[in-house]
């Protein structure tokens, strides 16, 4: 029997986990088998009143019969003492009272035989009866014996069957491969994405890879796993935008060309263009204004020349301020001579100047920062929506351009982007992010709270992995229920329907960590870190572990459903709908994103078929004691080392 011990499944780096799967792959057994109990057999027929009833009657049968007889026999027996009475007073002669006695007597000698021979019969057929009902007792003590040794029997397989089933694993892991290029999350609650980015960016993490996360969703859902990652010894890096919008430098290497391109997108964030036309020529405009400020250029020199081309303020400021020259202002003049088309141009460098404004501290105040393996750029909830989208699109076409200029990773999944709340972005910049991070083996995490049009177009496209969670919307959930197919019936555990309405809630927001860094920081120490227990000590989820698994124990039930709309809209927050593409087929999972139930005794790091293929394959069949080890069992989850994927 191959061991599926959880210390055997460790997480591997070639997958991406998104939940585990609840499944009994023993049955529960039911009650034990019922013992045979004497009590419950039937009474012998000796202590039958029928019976006997039956016997009496038969005696007193038998005595009425016999009553004649001893009545002559009594008579017989009366005359030979009336003979020998009067052949002793001289009456009767002896020869004639011999011969009285010799027939009285043999009378009455012929009346108790027949008087013998019925009490016999009568006793004979007593002593039958009694002979009957002892093999009958005899019989029911074979037939006890047997039905205790079947029992017996029957009781040591049950036990077997309720141990497998009491120490059975529960919960498998859902992953997929990391052949994969992208994983689309459609719907969803943010606590929900909060679980599920927690559970990627542990495993993804503990894996030893590096981890960037752009909550575009305004929720935090990113801070347990800040936490998380903390308490595992790293020092991620936080940038709350627009406040630390001066210490970030992304975007600060790229070259002319590439900047205009990535100023550009962002103008555009408002802007759903029926054609590339209008994008590119602001991004002539851009590059233009670029090959006249030079390399290094900022965006307020960028804003500065703007102004001066669309004839906004006074030039003389920027001037004042050296943000341009007055070559470079003179210069900028003549960039697009005059007429008609000058007025197109005033215009469009107007819009370009009021939009791109909004990012003209970016990098002013530039530090050196650590190396770090979780990277989180969030949105302050309290700017501007129109501000967050453009600053939001800026650091999503900025990542697109350095993945585009780095070499392919020989790890796939290495490095991974999380984008929470995508459909804020533009088609086309969703599209250059994904043949970016396709062409650079980049890892990518994409979730859309709803499915609009947009969206819809690029669900799944390519070789995605698509994962549905709770759609609200009923047109969005009839599109999921399409994608995923009516057909299929999944197992959803009652423990996930019950925690999923004392789940907790996503307090406060990010505190960034720009402004704490320290080049000096001390160094942490090495010592090794369990993720289990860093889950249940550093995460709202891993605190309520402990509840939730008592209720574990408990709530061994599960239910299926067919993936239909109204399903889907009521489907609890950390349940994740999986369909990936494989070599035998379509799979289609559900699974509980709820980084808890790492923490459960009985969870496994592997996928139910690499389990069941465990099973089934041959193996050793006697541990050390002789005995055949029963299937699918396992130790509580092994420690898991934080640091050990770095190694």
């Amino acid at each position: 029997m191959a061991d599926v011990h959880p210390e055997h499944a460790q997480l591997q780096a070639d997958r991406i986990y998104l939940g585990w799967q609840y499944i009994l792959l023993n049955p529960d057994p039911g009650p034990p088998p019922r013992r045979p109990s004497p009590a419950e057999e039937p009474a012998p027929p000796a202590s039958d009143p029928a019976e006997q009833e039956r016997l009496r009657r038969k005696r007193l049968q038998e005595d009425m019969l016999n009553q004649p007889v001893r009545t002559i026999r009594a008579f017989a027996l009366l005359l030979s003492a009336l003979v020998l009475v009067l052949a002793a007073a001289g009456y009767l002669q002896w020869r004639f009272a011999l011969v009285g006695l010799v027939a009285a007597g043999g009378v009455a000698g012929i009346c108790s035989y027949a008087i013998m021979q019925g009490n016999r019969a009568v006793k004979y057929r007593a002593l039958e009866q009694q002979a009957r009902d002892d093999r009958q007792r005899r019989e029911r003590d074979k037939e006890l014996f047997r039905a205790q040794e079947e029992h017996a029997q029957r009781y040591r397989e049950w036990q077997e069957l309720k141990d497998r089933h009491d120490r059975q694993l529960t919960w498998y892991a859902v992953a997929v491969p990391d052949e994969i290029d992208r994983i689309d999350v459609a719907g969803g609650t943010l606590p929900g994405w909060s679980a599920l980015v927690t559970l990627i960016g542990a495993t993804r993490l503990y894996s030893g890879g590096h981890l960037t996360v752009l909550d575009l969703s305004e929720g935090a859902i990113a801070k347990d796993l800040i936490e998380l990652a903390r308490k595992g010894g790293d020092d991620p890096l936080v940038w709350v935008l627009p406040v630390d919008l001066p210490k970030l430098d992304l975007g600060a290497t790229l070259k002319p060309e590439a900047f205009a391109d990535v100023l550009a997108h962002v103008v555009s964030v408002s802007e759903e263009h029926p054609t590339t036309r209008d994008l590119s020529f602001d991004n002539a405009i851009l590059e233009r204004v670029l090959e006249v400020l030079g390399e290094n250029a900022t965006i307020r020199q960028v804003t500065a020349a703007l102004r001066a081309l669309a004839q906004v303020g006074d030039p003389r400021d920027d001037l004042r301020y050296g943000l341009i020259t007055a070559t470079q202002l003179e210069r900028i003049g003549t960039l697009f001579g005059r007429g008609v088309s000058d007025r197109v141009v005033i215009e469009r460098a107007w819009a370009l100047e009021s939009q791109l404004r909004k990012l003209e501290t970016l990098g002013t105040q530039a530090v050196r920062l650590p190396p770090a393996r979780l990277r989180v750029v969030s949105m302050d909830r309290q700017a501007g929506v129109f501000g967050n989208r453009v600053l939001g699109t800026y650091v999503a076409t900025a990542l697109t351009h350095i993945l585009r200029q780095s070499p392919a990773s020989d790890r796939p999944w290495y490095h991974t982007i999380i984008v929470a709340g995508a459909e804020k972005l533009r088609g086309d910049v969703l599209d250059r992010l994904m043949d970016a991070c396709e062409t650079s083996r980049t890892g990518l995490v994409l979730t859309y709270r709803s499915l609009t049009p947009t969206v819809r177009e690029r669900l799944g496209r390519g070789h995605a992995a698509v994962a549905f969670m709770r759609l609200g919307n009923a047109e969005d959930a009839r599109v999921a229920s399409e994608h995923v197919g009516t057909e299929h019936r999944l197992e959803l555990a009652q423990l996930t329907e019950t925690i999923s309405d004392s789940l907790p809630g996503l307090d406060g927001g990010y505190t960034s960590t720009i402004s704490q860094v320290d080049d000096a920081r001390e160094e942490r120490g090495q010592s090794p870190h369990d993720l289990a227990e860093d889950i249940t000590e550093s995460t709202e989820w891993g605190r309520t572990a402990d509840k939730i698994s008592e209720k574990e124990r408990v709530l061994q039930r599960s239910r299926e459903f067919l993936v239909e709309p109204h399903q889907l809209q009521q489907l609890p927050t950390t349940s994740v709908i999986v369909t990936d593409a494989t070599a035998e087929g379509r799979r289609v999972r559900l699974a509980d994103a709820n980084p808890a139930i790492l923490t459960f005794p009985k969870t496994t790091l592997g996928e139910l078929e690499d389990v069941r293929d465990a099973v089934l394959a041959p193996g050793p069949k006697e541990d050390g004691d002789g005995q055949e080890p029963p299937p699918n069992l396992g130790p509580p989850p092994p420690r898991l080392d934080w640091r050990k994927g770095r190694q």
